[in-house]
């Protein structure tokens, strides 16, 4: 069954996202990041660029390499390459979830995207899921 983790106030997310993608990668693990299309190349960016000595090597869903490499970044799950980690940045929940080995729930401090992920939670924990919660207001990464 798919492990469910929420972070939940977190102020930076993109932040949060790098340390744990590189979390997962130490742990020779494979990441899909789901979000908006409008968002992808900045997330991308992002993980190129999360620090001035190293970077997270990635690529958009739709690259010709996404099959070979450890994190892509997608948006409509046409194609999914790996069933390991899923970072879920959209407002619903995916419909594909229950493939991942470890869906990761990224909530941030607008009362929107707590609205909007008090319904995820709701939706995994009436289907028997085991929810972790991590509170980033108690936490230091």
């Amino acid at each position: 069954m798919t492990r469910v983790s929420f972070y939940t106030n977190v102020d930076h997310k993109s932040a949060l996202v790098s340390h744990l993608v590189l979390k997962a990668l130490n742990q020779k693990r494979q990441v899909t990041i789901f979000t908006q299309e409008v968002d992808a190349s900045r997330i991308s960016d992002q993980l190129w660029m999360h620090d001035q000595s190293s970077y997270i090597a990635n690529v958009l869903a739709n690259d010709a390499l996404a099959s070979v490499t450890p994190v892509v970044i997608d948006w409509q799950m046409s194609t999914i390459f790996q069933d390991d980690v899923l970072i879920n940045l959209q407002e619903s929940q995916p419909t594909f979830f229950s493939r991942f080995r470890h869906l990761i729930e990224i909530v941030g401090l607008d009362e929107h995207d707590k609205a909007t992920a008090r319904m995820r939670y709701s939706f995994y924990r009436d289907r028997g899921y085991e929810i972790k919660h991590v509170d980033m207001l108690k936490q230091s990464i």
